[in-house]
């Protein structure tokens, strides 16, 4: 004989009610936590702060930052600091433009004072050479930089073809120019050889190079055993057909190029 199926218990309620429950405890307590906060209160913010801090982890730092976080990862009371931040960075910025600004007027004061000195070094050298008669065998100039006067003497009027020493006729005229730089043996003086681009033919020397160095070095031997001139301020050097101040495909051109210059730089900031 078949047993009777016993009839289930009856269910204390349906599943759901529990949920609801729970959300009805939450509600409560935001409710009474609004009707709390409605008074603003320092004690009961402090203390509202508290719990959610130990319960929920908010509020400490700031939590997770992004980048090095200047304003999050150091915490919400950062926020009372922003217009201080914005403030010392535009400052910073400010600061940069002025130096920028200082040392771009300082760099336009010095310029201002290299081509005074230039000027009045040029004035000076050519009225000296007008009144020694040695106007017309030198030729002056003051580089775009403002940094040098440059005294230029043709190379025929020195040496002779495919020679390194200085003619005896051309004593006197040099001479004079060295009397010139002894007023700048302070300064810092070059002597620069240069020729033209015809192949030198002469055994002693194997191409335009060697005489135009040659040459510088005659020239600076005689500033210096003459005239006094301090090894340790000046200079020699042969730039041979390097720098061209004419076109070599004439003879005048080429006449040009085969000079002696002499650089006296100024004495600001060198």
């Amino acid at each position: 004989m078949a047993r009777k199926k016993k009839p289930e218990e009856a269910s204390a309620g349906a599943p759901w009610l529990n949920t609801f429950a729970d959300l009805m405890n939450l509600l409560l307590c935001f409710f009474v936590l609004l009707f709390a906060s409605s008074t603003v209160d320092a004690d009961k913010y402090e203390d509202i702060v508290t719990s959610f801090s130990s319960t929920f982890s908010i509020f400490n730092n700031g939590g997770s930052a992004i980048d090095e976080g200047r304003l999050i990862s150091t915490g919400i009371s950062q926020l009372n600091n922003l217009d201080q931040y914005y403030n010392a960075t535009g400052r910073s910025n400010e600061s940069d433009s002025e130096e920028a600004y200082d040392l771009s007027e300082a760099a336009e004061e010095i310029r201002k004072e290299q081509e005074k000195a230039s000027q009045n070094m040029y004035d000076n050298i050519s009225d000296i050479a007008q009144n020694e008669d040695i106007g017309e065998y030198v030729e002056l100039s003051i580089d775009p930089n403002f940094q040098y006067v440059k005294i230029s003497l043709s190379g025929s009027i020195l040496f002779d073809s495919g020679k390194t020493d200085i003619k005896t006729e051309a004593l006197p005229i040099f001479s004079k120019v060295g009397d010139v730089l002894q007023i700048y043996s302070d300064y810092r003086i070059e002597v620069e050889g240069h020729t033209d681009n015809v192949p030198i033919r002469n055994s002693a020397y194997p191409d335009n190079n060697w005489l135009s160095s040659a040459r510088a070095l005659n020239a600076a031997a005689y500033l210096i055993n003459e005239k006094g001139l301090d090894p340790k301020t000046l200079s020699w050097t042969g730039r041979g057909e390097y720098d061209p101040v004419a076109s070599n495909s004439t003879e005048s051109g080429r006449a040009k190029n085969r000079r002696v210059e002499i650089k006296i730089y100024n004495n600001i900031n060198n």
